[in-house]
């Protein structure tokens, strides 16, 4: 009969360094994830989106309704038809409108609006208008993908801009 070595303890075990047997496993671990709950598409891309130098001195709207979002993890996709943000000092709706495969149309609408500069971001693109007097605006020709609007009010009373939560558009 020969004499087993007794195993090492949990404690000696989580001090030793990772040997291959643990990248072997870890590896098929990460696979089960990949196969039965993987990272939705874009997600690195959405969280780096929202994380810039302006929303750290800026109101954040909240989503407060919608027509239906792109599938939220699902491979299901469904059209938007109207999103609505609402902050402390600002409301604004938008309704979009697909033009083609890949462009879409947002016409939108704050309150107050008058004269509210309205600026889109789009993946690495950002596109620029002005509320007219009842605070209606415009983005024709906008590509699909990632988007958050960035309001800015008219007024130079030191009112931070407003920054929506990004939307799949």
């Amino acid at each position: 009969m020969s004499a087993k070595s007794p195993r090492p303890g949990l404690a000696e075990l989580a001090a030793a360094s990772v040997d291959d047997e643990d990248v072997r496993v870890l590896q098929r671990v990460a696979a089960v994830y990949a196969a039965v709950d993987p990272v939705p598409s874009g997600l690195v891309d959405r969280i780096a989106f929202g994380m810039t130098l302006d929303a750290l001195h800026a109101e954040i709207a909240e989503l407060q309704r919608s027509g239906e979002l792109v599938g939220v993890r699902s491979s299901d996709s469904v059209e938007a038809q109207s999103v609505t943000f609402t902050s402390s000092n600002l409301t604004t709706m938008v309704t979009i409108s697909v033009v083609s495969a890949d462009r879409v149309r947002i016409d939108g609408w704050a309150a107050p609006g008058r004269g509210l500069s309205v600026e889109l971001r789009v993946g690495d693109q950002s596109m620029q208008t002005t509320a007219d007097e009842d605070g209606r605006f415009v983005f024709e020709d906008v590509p699909r993908g990632l988007a958050q609007f960035v309001l800015r009010p008219a007024s130079v009373g030191g009112q931070p801009p407003v920054i929506t939560p990004a939307i799949e558009i």
